[in-house]
């Protein structure tokens, strides 16, 4: 075993190398943007329709579920190309399944959104 793995040093490297992803990932994928303008929407209703700590414990789990999947879809698709930039049927397969992942976890946060804020706001009324 490679006790340097565990150093200090090699954990900050292992931020640093997430950080620049997260920074490409805003950087470079427009709807990674759109995910993060709704999510910003959503806090912004959180708090003006006070929703309680579970409520944004469910908010917070299927953001970041939306963020992971958009992540691992543009790992996917950076791999795809950087092996075959022709037509290949199994990049475009895994591609394809990848940007699934990407809308059903963005209708998981949809829908967990309006479970959360239509009561609320069908109250205020």
């Amino acid at each position: 075993m490679n006790p340097d793995k565990y150093s200090i040093k090699s954990r900050a490297a292992s931020f640093r190398f997430a950080c620049k992803g997260i920074k490409e990932l805003f950087r470079n994928e427009p709807n990674a943007i759109l995910h993060l303008v709704a999510a910003v929407l959503v806090v912004c209703t959180g708090l003006i329709l006070n929703i309680n700590r579970f409520e944004w414990c469910l908010i917070a789990i299927v953001a970041g579920l939306v963020f992971v999947a958009e992540i691992f879809n543009t790992s996917i698709e950076n791999l795809g190309d950087a092996i075959d930039l022709q037509l290949n049927e199994k990049i475009k397969k895994a591609k394809d399944l990848a940007a699934a992942g990407v809308l059903v976890a963005a209708t998981i946060s949809a829908i967990t959104g309006l479970l959360i804020f239509i009561p609320r706001i069908i109250d205020i009324f």
